[in-house]
C-alpha cells in the first residue's frame, strides 16, 4: 500500500489533495496508507493543514520519513517552479508522480521533462479529473455512442467509465463545434508577483483544453488572445483572460474563454452537434461535487466528486501498471499537446504589439 508524499501546500495541495486524499481513504480503507508527508519550506505561507499531516521544509527530511520505494508523490507547487521540483524529486529516487497541471509552464521545459522521464523511468499522471470526471463520461458516449476507450487503466478516457450511468442513444450525429467557459474572480492571487502561473492560459485552460483533446481529438491552435489584469493603476500582464480557438484533426472546432476578472465562476461546456446539443456544467468549486447536464433541454444533475476518483485510480494504477506500460506513454502525450498548444497561444500573444492587451481593447493573435 502507497503512502502519500505532497510537495507543495498551497491551494492545490493543502485544498484539493488533502481533501480528495481523506475522502478516498473514507470510501476505501485501503485507498492508501498514512500518516501524510508534505513538504513546503514556507512556514508563514502555507495553507493550513489538518491533524496527522507530518510537515516538513526540505525533500531530505521528508526523505528519511517516506522513501521513494513508499511514496506517491503529489507535486503541487506552481508551473513555474515545476522543472525544479520534478528535477530535485528524481535526483532523490522518487519515481511515482502525480503532477498538477499544466504538466509545465512551456514547451522548453517540457523536453526537459520528457528526458526525465525516459531516463528514470517515470510513471508520471498529471492532474486530469475533468478527461476522467463521470460528466465526461457521459459526453464521451454522447460523441461516441459506440463506446470506444482509451488505453486499459488510464487515468484519462478510459478511466472514466460510469457503470451506473444511462445509456443513451446516439441520435445527436456528429460533432461540430465545442465551447468551453471558465470564469471566476481571482484578484488576490493574480496581483501576487510570486503567484508561479505566467499567465491566464496557464491557470483554468489546462482543465478544459485537456478535456476537449480527449474527447474531440487532436487540434491546431487558430487563433489565441490574452488580456491584462488591470486595478487602479496596478497591471499584471496576460492574467486578466485568455481565448484559444482550436481546429481538431476531424473538423470540429473548439473555443476556450477564460475570464479571472469575472463576477462569478463558471464551468460551463457546451456541445454542438448536427441535430442538438448537450451543456455539461462542471462542478464550480470544491464546495460542490454535483455537476449537471442538459441534452436538448433534458436536464440531470448527478455527483461526481472527480478529483477523489481520479486519485483513487492513479493509486490504483501505481499498485497495478508496470511502468513499460504504453498507457502511460499514451497519457503523457496527451497532457504534453495539452503544453504544446498552451505555449503556441502565448508565443502568438506575445508576438502582437506590446501595450495592446487592454481588458477593452483585448490582445488578438490571429492566424
Amino acid at each position: 500500500m502507497r503512502q502519500p508524499l505532497i510537495v507543495g501546500l498551497g491551494r492545490s495541495g493543502a485544498g484539493l489533495h488533502l481533501r480528495a486524499l481523506r475522502t478516498a481513504l473514507d470510501r476505501s480503507p485501503d485507498a492508501w496508507r498514512g500518516p501524510v508527508v508534505a513538504v513546503d519550506p514556507r512556514p508563514g505561507e502555507r495553507a493550513p493543514v489538518p491533524d496527522g499531516v507530518t510537515v516538513t521544509p526540505s525533500l531530505e527530511e521528508a526523505r528519511a520519513l517516506l522513501p521513494p520505494g513508499r511514496a506517491v508523490v503529489h507535486v503541487c507547487t506552481p508551473p513555474a517552479a515545476r522543472l525544479a521540483v520534478l528535477t530535485e524529486l528524481c535526483e532523490a529516487g522518487y519515481r511515482d508522480l502525480i503532477v498538477e497541471k499544466p504538466l509545465v509552464a512551456g514547451a522548453g521545459e517540457l523536453a526537459a521533462v520528457a528526458e526525465l522521464r525516459a531516463r528514470h523511468g517515470l510513471r508520471l499522471a498529471v492532474v486530469a479529473h475533468w478527461p476522467a470526471s463521470a460528466l465526461a463520461g457521459r459526453l464521451r458516449d454522447l460523441i461516441d455512442p459506440a463506446g470506444s476507450t482509451g488505453p486499459a487503466g488510464s487515468t484519462g478516457p478510459a478511466g472514466s467509465t460510469d457503470p451506473g450511468r444511462p445509456a443513451r442513444p446516439g441520435g445527436l450525429g456528429r460533432l461540430l463545434r465545442v465551447d468551453v467557459t471558465q470564469h471566476k474572480p481571482r484578484f488576490t492571487r493574480s496581483l501576487r508577483t510570486d503567484d508561479g502561473h505566467p499567465t491566464a492560459f496557464d491557470v483554468e485552460l489546462p482543465h478544459s483544453l485537456g478535456l476537449v483533446l480527449s474527447l474531440a481529438g487532436p487540434a491546431e491552435t487558430t487563433r489565441a488572445r490574452l488580456t491584462d489584469l488591470r486595478i487602479g493603476e496596478t497591471v499584471r500582464p496576460g492574467l486578466g483572460s485568455a481565448l484559444l480557438e482550436l481546429r481538431h484533426a476531424n473538423g470540429v472546432r473548439s473555443r476556450l474563454f477564460s475570464d479571472l476578472t469575472a463576477p462569478v465562476r463558471e464551468r460551463r461546456a457546451l456541445f454542438a452537434f448536427e441535430r442538438g446539443t448537450a451543456v455539461a456544467h462542471f462542478a464550480p468549486s470544491d464546495a460542490d461535487d454535483h455537476v449537471q447536464l442538459v441534452v436538448d433541454g433534458e436536464r440531470e444533475v448527478f455527483r461526481d466528486d472527480a478529483l477523489t476518483a481520479f486519485l483513487r485510480r492513479a493509486y490504483a494504477r501505481f499498485a497495478d501498471v508496470p511502468a513499460e506500460d504504453p498507457s502511460w506513454a499514451e497519457d503523457f502525450a496527451l497532457h504534453a499537446d495539452v503544453v504544446r498548444l498552451l505555449d503556441e497561444a502565448k508565443r502568438r500573444c506575445a508576438e502582437t504589439v506590446p501595450g495592446a492587451r487592454r481588458e477593452e481593447a483585448p490582445h488578438v493573435a490571429a492566424p
